[in-house]
């Protein structure tokens, strides 16, 4: 298949997939583009938002609207890295009597994770998470067990109602690709949720996508190009993000104590050249860049105390940042 062809089925398999969430998801448009994006570029997404924003039912349907094993793990203060990855137990040999050790898998053993309230367990238990997220497999006792492929990690997390929670740790909020915040839904989009909710319809989904069909997306992108000006904007607006950087602003030390690294700008330009597909272009813009700076971004930047005093959000301080960048790609041109 000729990449033009292959460009072409990413973007109606992408169709495809939100005419088969419409079924259950009202609006959250960007929100969807947002999570295929992850999936297409080989990524892990964190979704944030308030109680009954649809977080759980938007990555169950994604499930069933895909051609993937799909796994729910609900995390609870109590919850064990072992009933996470799985662990041995003993059973005995029924030809031989003996006793063995035999590996159960957990339900991380599926192609589709979705993590749900992973703020709610201890650091110990979101750490059985990191192998399996960046290596994409699971080491228990002396053996090492492969992940089904493709693997990815869906996790929401409830921004109030901190009692009682445990913050991700930044190595871990490190390895997902976005951070995707979800918002309230607009008064029309409301009373449509309450009208299909309220009355006696069922939806059910298909499945309209395959594992074969997020890989060959996912190989397509690696080949999308990348101009040397965007990739110096890339760079620019992460290593911007940096208060000990050299030449580092004095917005950016008074406002921000940690920035992004290296795997920001990585993931920034891997998920644009998957938008960029999407928007039905050959290469990648600035544009793309500039849509994406803001999940990809909020999860790794830290604000100072005086940021936090001023009220600024990190998403404040990045749209910021972007329009500072903008001028400096602006004089150099």
């Amino acid at each position: 298949m000729s990449d033009s062809a292959a460009a072409a089925a990413l973007v109606d398999g992408y169709n495809r997939l939100k005419t088969a969430l419409a079924k259950r998801i009202v609006g959250q448009e960007a929100v969807i583009e947002q999570v295929f994006i992850a999936l297409a570029a080989g990524g892990h997404s964190l979704l944030e938002g308030v109680p009954g924003l649809a977080k759980t039912l938007l990555v169950k349907s994604l499930a069933d609207a895909m051609h993937l094993s799909f796994r729910r793990v609900q995390f609870t203060p109590d919850l064990m890295p072992a009933d996470i990855t799985g662990t041995e137990i003993i059973q005995e040999d029924a030809d031989t009597g003996r006793r063995k050790l035999v590996f159960q898998q957990g339900p991380i053993f599926a192609q589709i994770i979705l993590a749900d309230e992973i703020n709610r367990t201890p650091p110990k238990t979101q750490a059985a998470l990191l192998e399996a997220m960046q290596e994409k497999h699971v080491t228990v006792g002396q053996d090492t067990y492969e992940l089904p492929k493709p693997f990815f990690v869906l996790a929401t997390q409830n921004p109030i109602e901190q009692e009682g929670t445990y913050p991700l740790p930044e190595a871990q909020k490190d390895r997902f690709l976005f951070l995707i915040k979800i918002d309230y839904p607009t008064r029309d989009a409301e009373r449509e949720i309450v009208n299909r909710t309220t009355g006696s319809e069922s939806s059910t989904i298909e499945p309209v996508l395959t594992a074969e069909e997020l890989q060959a997306a996912h190989t397509l992108s690696r080949r999308v190009p990348v101009p040397d000006h965007v990739t110096d904007f890339v760079l620019d607006l992460v290593r911007a993000t940096r208060p000990n950087e050299p030449g580092a602003s004095d917005y950016v030390k008074q406002m921000i104590g940690w920035g992004a690294g290296p795997r920001a700008s990585q993931q920034m330009v891997l998920a644009a050249k998957v938008r960029a597909l999407l928007q039905g272009r050959t290469h990648v813009t600035t544009d793309d860049i500039e849509a994406l700076a803001l999940p990809v971004l909020r999860h790794r930047i830290v604000p100072t105390f005086h940021a936090e005093a001023e009220g600024l959000t990190p998403d404040m301080i990045i749209v910021e940042l972007l329009k500072q960048t903008k001028k400096g790609a602006a004089r150099v041109l």
